[in-house]
């Protein structure tokens, strides 16, 4: 592997970095502690795009290829725990342990295509939530697209409440998913000892497609991503045995919510071939595939339930979306943008080409894009495998929990088929297009071959990095060495003048209360800023003389008195305005202060937006270090 740069990320999740202890005695309940990663992680593995791509292999192939799915599962449960191995014992996501260990044009051109199959995934949402407003409520489908930016709402909701909260209305979601389609089968009464062929594996061009875009909707890239994070929302000591303890919770919870998310993709496929293959019916659009249901199974009850568990569907994958956008971009970046933003950026690029599709294409189109989208996703499958099975077969950063020689086989094996599909998937698409293109050959050539020139340099690059690490290629800038213990001989900062801030709520006492014990370690000064906001203060400045104004004064005599009396120097500063973070920011500059201290009052997502961040327009503005004191939850 190449040189590591170490100590320079920051946690991955930070807000829910270690927030869920498990240093439980009962077995039961520490199980109860690790589990939950998994779960959010299965989701991407029973989204709108798994619909898509089960109906239409049930419908067009009966059972055949059920056996795509159990590899494909067997696939997901061993690159997932690789993933959470990752996490735990190395203490990296697996987007920061590429920043850390590839060169800068590598890192952006993964981030990339990361990027692009959050996007596709992202669409299959969209066009999920969509079809299933249609059938329930009758919307019309380019309306539902519309509707569907609007659950960026709701992932700033429950992104608040903590990563556990999220985890039980996902699990709470799939029990939903899980119950409608157990009752489907029922109804179905699929001939049980047909589908025992279904596992016996056969492949060949007619179906190769769809095989792909099961891969490639079963073992989602960014959910390697995800995973390698989620699980350092646990609590998890340094030793190794601690790291052993958690990677076996760890197996558990992935082999069990892996295993669901199986069922699930059985049993749409399942019923795709008991009910539309048997009669010879074509699905082109999941919306049939919901109409046809009642009259062939005879009852209203399993269109209902098909709905429901596709609204389902869709809304527990924006979740989960959401997060692994966030992980990706920090940890290739190292760049953080706001949750909303960044999830309006990518709900906008699944949008567009989704209403573009049903304007011009119709219903069947979005059918055709939501099994497309899963075959972009699986292209870009091999360039989160590789480096994962890199990362963890490196005894340098994974020491005694390095991939073990089968596990290595195994893994590398995993790999090859994905990338040989890819590879043949890739040939064969290609030359039907040469085929029926005409006069245009030479235009797909121009468009197509650099490209796959492109790509298959970078597969390469990423494939052979180890090898070439050891040869002293780096490709570019080399990677950046840090020492062991870097920041261990730096000088100490001292900070002579403290500027703090006062917002006249409960929050002073906090942020005066760390100033105050600074100010005594380093024999500072304090000086105490108030911005009053009211009307008669913006218009008449210092010469403003109301009820509102004499409080304040007199609020910030008796501050100035208490640090008085216990030998701290301070200084007070009273502005008039409505944009205290100007006042701020200006204040700042005349003290010229070392350090700054501010309350922070820990809302966060719509009220941030609405009322805005004072935090947030300062820091930005100002080059001193600032310590941001949050008030705790009641």
């Amino acid at each position: 592997m190449g040189t590591l740069r170490t100590a320079v990320a920051q946690p991955s999740l930070a807000e829910v970095h270690s927030s869920v202890g498990t240093t439980y005695v009962d077995i039961w309940r520490r199980m109860f502690a690790f589990a939950g990663p998994a779960y959010l992680v299965s989701v991407g593995y029973m989204d709108p795009g798994n619909w898509a791509t089960d109906l239409e292999g049930g419908a067009r192939f009966g059972y055949r290829l059920l056996w795509v799915l159990v590899m494909s599962n067997a696939m997901a449960v061993l690159l997932q725990t690789l993933s959470a191995r990752l996490g735990i014992v190395a203490g990296r996501d697996l987007a920061q342990a590429c920043r850390e260990t590839y060169p800068r044009p590598v890192t952006h051109a993964l981030w990339v295509l990361c990027e692009i199959a959050i996007a596709a995934c992202d669409l299959a949402e969209v066009l999920g939530a969509a079809i299933a407003l249609n059938l329930m409520f009758h919307l019309p489908l380019l309306i539902g697209v519309v509707l569907t930016a609007a659950d960026t709402l709701l992932v700033l909701w429950f992104q608040r409440f903590g990563i556990r909260i999220i985890e039980a209305f996902v699990l709470a979601l799939i029990t939903v998913i899980a119950g409608c389609f157990c009752f489907e089968i029922l109804l179905a009464k699929p001939a049980w000892s047909q589908m025992a062929s279904g596992l016996i594996p056969r492949l060949n061009a007619s179906n190769l497609y769809i095989a792909v875009a099961i891969i490639g909707a079963t073992v989602m890239p960014h959910n390697l991503y995800l995973h390698s994070a989620l699980v350092q929302t646990r609590r998890i000591g340094a030793s190794q045995a601690e790291k052993r303890i958690a990677c076996h919770y760890n197996l558990v919870d992935s082999v069990v919510a892996l295993n669901g998310a199986l069922l699930v993709n059985a049993a749409i496929l399942i019923v795709a071939g008991t009910v539309f293959f048997t009669r010879g019916i074509v699905v082109t659009e999941i919306q049939q595939a919901h109409l046809l249901l009642a009259p062939l199974l005879g009852t209203t009850a399993a269109s209902a339930l098909f709905a429901i568990a596709l609204l389902c569907s869709g809304q527990s994958s924006t979740l989960t979306g959401t997060l692994a956008g966030q992980i990706v971009m920090e940890g290739f970046l190292n760049f953080r943008m706001q949750p909303w933003l960044r999830r309006l950026v990518t709900r906008s690029m699944a949008v567009i080409p989704a209403a573009i599709t049903i304007y011009f294409a119709g219903d069947a189109g979005t059918y055709k894009l939501l099994i497309l989208s899963q075959v972009i996703i699986n292209m870009q499958l091999p360039f989160a495998v590789v480096p994962l099975l890199h990362f963890t077969g490196d005894r340098r950063r994974m020491g005694e929990f390095a991939n073990k020689l089968w596990i290595a086989v195994l893994s590398w094996i995993t790999a090859a088929v994905i990338l040989g599909l890819n590879v043949w998937l890739i040939q064969q698409s290609v030359s039907d297009w040469l085929a029926s293109a005409a006069g245009y050959r030479f235009y797909i050539l121009l468009l197509v071959v650099p490209v796959v020139v492109v790509l298959g340099a970078l597969m390469l690059w990423v494939m052979f990095e180890p090898l070439l690490a050891r040869w002293g290629i780096h490709g570019g800038r080399a990677p950046i060495v840090l020492p062991a213990a870097a920041g261990a001989g730096a000088e100490a900062p001292v900070y002579r003048r403290i500027l703090v801030p006062l917002d006249h709520t409960e929050l002073d006492h906090l942020a005066i209360a760390h100033a105050a014990a600074m100010a005594r370690m380093h024999q500072a000064k304090l000086y105490l800023l108030h911005v009053e906001e009211g009307v008669t203060s913006q218009i008449y400045g210092s010469l403003s003389s109301t009820a509102e104004v004499e409080a304040g004064r007199k609020y910030l005599d008796e501050i100035v008195a208490a640090l008085r009396a216990e030998g701290i120097a301070v200084e007070t500063m009273v502005a008039h305005s409505s944009k205290p973070a100007r006042e701020i920011i200006r204040g700042a500059s005349e003290i010229q202060p070392d350090l700054l201290v501010m309350g922070a009052h820990g809302h966060g997502g719509l009220k941030d937006l609405i009322f805005g961040a004072t935090i947030n327009s300062v820091r930005h503005k100002l080059r001193i270090p600032l310590l941001v004191v949050r008030a705790t939850s009641k």
